[in-house]
């Protein structure tokens, strides 16, 4: 999983320690940022299913529609990005018990 710092941006506040990545078992960029002082839970959290988040740009127009914006991200870290999800996109499809389970938990109720 890469994991970079980026700055978020919300109605009041702003977070400049917010994280952005890819994570490969879930083959889906994420965005976390907001961290609760008692529990570490972020008060945003996307990319938290599989496939949710495919591009970059989906990631970005999620977090607007949710209020939130996160810095341009400079090429050098976009191109990380990116590269992180090539390199992940040689892994397995998952199969089995796990990936039953992650299925059944994708599916709309």
């Amino acid at each position: 999983m890469s994991r970079y710092t980026t700055t978020v941006t919300g109605k009041v506040r702003s977070d400049p320690d917010a994280v952005i990545g890819y994570d490969p078992p879930l083959r889906t960029y994420f965005l976390q940022a907001f961290p609760h002082e008692e529990t570490d839970e972020p008060a945003l959290w996307l990319g938290t299913r599989d496939r949710a988040f495919e591009a970059l740009e989906d990631l970005r127009h999620a977090a607007i529609s949710q209020g939130y914006d996160f810095m341009p991200l400079s090429p050098k870290l976009a191109a990380k990005l990116v590269d992180d999800k090539v390199a992940a996109s040689g892994r397995p499809e998952r199969d089995g018990i796990l990936g039953e389970l992650l299925k059944h938990l994708n599916q709309p109720k």
